[in-house]
């Protein structure tokens, strides 16, 4: 059964924050048993064109992107059906360069990024189950959703441009199909973004930014013993911004390719590593990242 627990854990930490809204995130509506907790370490490293804030309009920016992850993931019982909250805190090391009209506005800083909590509900296919039910449990159509909150405490200045926290609220809602065929899950997502604004945005500007619509596909294929491996691409455009009620030129549009590896290390722990580069992008961030993470698991009761 625990390897059976294994397969079926989402990717829980994205491969980094997308200045696109494309974080790529293979298995996030896959079952699990009621009573499951789940500890998460990574680190990620990115480099290219890379925002942690979507609306700063820097192009041609040179950055390196460091973040150290913690995670904790628990299933729950939500009326008969499955469902999970997760808590994830970034603590980032950031590193730009870059020309905005003319002015520097290189800069390197170190600090905790916007922590992020959600809630999701399989809402069909996957009832809530223990961890003995689970062990005989056989997914097949799986529709899920949920809603991904991000919190404005990370390390902001407002007289700096480039910072590790937005000082906005960010609301995430996803919905998702997923279907297993044997040994093979196939996903479709839709996400949508949406920003409250930036009051002090540089020296008391306002920043308002339009929603942004993500779409993702994934392909997994989970080999015996817990291993699995996964092929992500996903699309994301919008979130035009306004300074003081200008508009900028600043449509997002970016494809991103993906590949997850997972692999169980014990009836407990696991660890994960990912890559995840841009295919074509339009306007916005152009970056590639690297992933290791490492997970412990646990389940409540017998």
């Amino acid at each position: 059964m625990i390897a059976r627990v294994a397969i079926a854990i989402a990717a829980i930490l994205p491969a980094s924050r997308s200045a696109a809204a494309q974080e790529l995130e293979p298995r996030l509506f896959s079952p699990a048993p009621v009573g499951l907790n789940i500890l998460v370490g990574a680190f990620s490293y990115s480099w290219g064109n890379i925002l942690l804030d979507p609306a700063i309009p820097i192009e041609d920016l040179r950055s390196r992107l460091s973040i150290i992850t913690l995670g904790y993931v628990r299933t729950v019982d939500v009326f008969g059906a499955s469902a999970k909250v997760d808590v994830v805190v970034p603590l980032v090391t950031g590193r730009w360069r870059g020309m905005l009209e003319g002015r520097d506005s290189s800069r390197t800083v170190r600090g905790f990024g916007d922590p992020k909590v959600r809630f999701s509900v399989l809402f069909s296919g996957a009832p809530a189950l223990s961890g003995k039910e689970f062990a005989s449990y056989r997914p097949s159509t799986i529709v899920g959703g949920g809603l991904q909150v991000w919190l404005p405490l990370g390390q902001y200045d407002p007289t700096k441009l480039l910072n590790l926290g937005s000082h906005r609220w960010v609301f995430r809602p996803q919905f998702g199909v997923s279907q297993t065929v044997s040994r093979w899950v196939l996903e479709a997502m839709l996400a949508g973004w949406f920003y409250t604004d930036n009051p002090d945005f540089v020296n008391g500007n306002t920043l308002a930014q339009h929603p942004i619509v993500a779409l993702q596909g994934h392909a997994s294929y989970a080999f015996r013993r817990g291993f699995w491996m996964a092929a992500d691409l996903g699309y994301g455009r919008g979130g035009r911004s306004s300074i003081n009620g200008q508009e900028t030129e600043s449509l997002l549009t970016s494809w991103r390719l993906g590949v997850v590896l997972a692999i169980p290390i014990s009836d407990h722990d696991s660890i994960k590593f990912g890559f995840v580069s841009g295919v074509r992008v339009g306007k916005g961030a152009d970056y590639d990242s690297i992933l290791a993470a490492y997970q412990y698991r646990w389940l409540d009761g017998p």
